[in-house]
């Protein structure tokens, strides 16, 4: 029965590689979309993102109740880290799970890495937007002073009403 319960972890965890793979292409091709400034099909992207992670948070409760199984057999305590079930886990599940773990880190931190970047690109996108608003703003047509000259400065148009 023991295998059984490794087995059906060391599934949950290769489904939870795959998602993350293809959550790095998602976030790849959101940076392509971004450099490329075909903007449009941003929305798209970020949906797909979203689905891949909701998929990820249910695959986590699951994998979180199969931990908990093995952990309370193996005695690691309530909530072990993958490496501390690898380390208490017997052959050859030690093994296996510890690589599954080195492949989630080198994954993560890919993902990190690439949503930083990507991050960086949106900002830098947004703050030349905004300089290039501000570099276009017509100037207002100010108001005329006595001599009949239109003014440029501090001062704003007034109304008078003739009735007083």
């Amino acid at each position: 029965m023991a295998d059984v319960d490794f087995q059906h972890l060391s599934t949950l965890l290769w489904r939870e590689q795959e998602l993350l793979d293809l959550l790095l292409f998602k976030a790849e091709e959101k940076q392509y979309l971004i450099l490329s400034g075909k903007t449009r099909w941003l929305a798209r992207i970020a949906h797909e993102i979203e689905v891949v992670l909701d998929q990820l948070r249910v695959l986590e409760v699951e994998r979180a109740a199969a931990t908990e199984a093995i952990a309370v057999r193996l005695g690691t305590g309530v909530n072990p880290s993958l490496r501390q079930l690898a380390e208490a886990a017997p052959a050859p599940w030690n093994d296996l799970l510890a690589r599954h773990h080195e492949a989630l880190l080198v994954l993560v931190t890919d993902l990190r890495s690439l949503s930083d970047a990507n991050r960086e690109l949106i900002e830098g996108g947004l703050s030349a937007i905004g300089d290039a608003l501000l570099s276009v703003r017509q100037p207002t047509a100010g108001t005329y002073g006595a001599t009949g000259r239109s003014e440029h400065g501090s001062s704003r148009a007034v109304t008078l009403d003739g009735a007083l």
